[in-house]
């Protein structure tokens, strides 16, 4: 049986935490947690801690301080790749992220080899946002697409699954990205690398509780990485990491 890993990284979330941790055990039997918590002030930590020794597949690791999203996985990934587990993936605390569309995800991977929970392919959607958002959103994703030629719907997805051969390959330690560009980052290097995408419609709701970490330097930092590796790309120029190779990837 496929053991899965869902890392969850955390600040201040303690209002959504053990919600969002017992929906993944729920949902598919397949999978364990990791709560990365960057010293949050809110005791979200110690909640991890608690779950973590009441519920066996529940693990908790603990950083510094709020070092950012991306790191957190890097560190969440290397973590799960020592435990041995043969997919990992990526899941928000605020229960934007339905649980309940884990399987389809682990399912996904059957034929491929990384699985991006999509708010825009059909049958996906997204509750709550105001317009700005849903433009913003969508604008950003043509963006990527347009420079880039990634065929992905929604690059900037948060809830996602790689198989280890993926993370493996990727090298989490020559990533440095953080929040969209994280994501960004790795979806075009895992195209670039010839891995098979696909997309898995969901629901996302937008967070009742606590708030945001989004903000728009980190979407403008996110769009001026995405100018660069297209640049890199087009030009052949020193980081880029090689021409894309499409073989595989699909968009559903």
């Amino acid at each position: 049986m496929t053991r899965a890993l869902v890392v969850i990284p955390t600040y201040n979330e303690i209002a959504t935490l053990q919600r969002a941790v017992m929906r993944v055990l729920a949902a598919d039997r397949r999978a364990s947690v990791l709560v990365v918590d960057d010293g949050s002030p809110d005791g979200t930590g110690d909640l991890a801690d608690e779950l973590a020794r009441a519920v066996p597949r529940v693990h908790a690791q603990h950083r510094s301080g709020k070092l950012g999203l991306g790191s957190a996985y890097r560190d969440g990934f290397t973590w799960g790749l020592a435990q041995g587990f043969d997919v990992v993936c990526e899941m928000d605390a605020d229960l934007s992220h339905p649980a309940d569309a884990l399987p389809a995800l682990l399912d996904a991977l059957d034929t491929a080899d990384v699985a991006i929970g999509s708010r825009y392919v059909p049958g996906g959607s997204v509750v709550g946002w105001p317009m700005s958002r849903h433009l913003l959103s969508r604008g950003g994703n043509r963006y990527v697409r347009t420079l880039t030629g990634v065929p992905v719907r929604d690059a900037t997805a948060g809830f996602r699954a790689y198989r280890r051969s993926v993370i493996e390959t990727l090298d989490m330690a020559t990533l440095t990205t953080d929040g969209y560009a994280f994501q960004l980052e790795m979806t075009l290097r895992a195209w670039q690398a010839g891995f098979r995408l696909a997309e898995v419609p969901i629901r996302f709701v937008e967070r009742q509780e606590g708030s945001s970490k989004m903000s728009r330097a980190i979407v403008a930092e996110a769009m001026l990485h995405v100018a660069r590796w297209a640049w890199e790309l087009r030009t052949g120029a020193a980081g880029a990491t090689g021409a894309p190779q499409p073989v595989g990837a699909t968009v559903q």
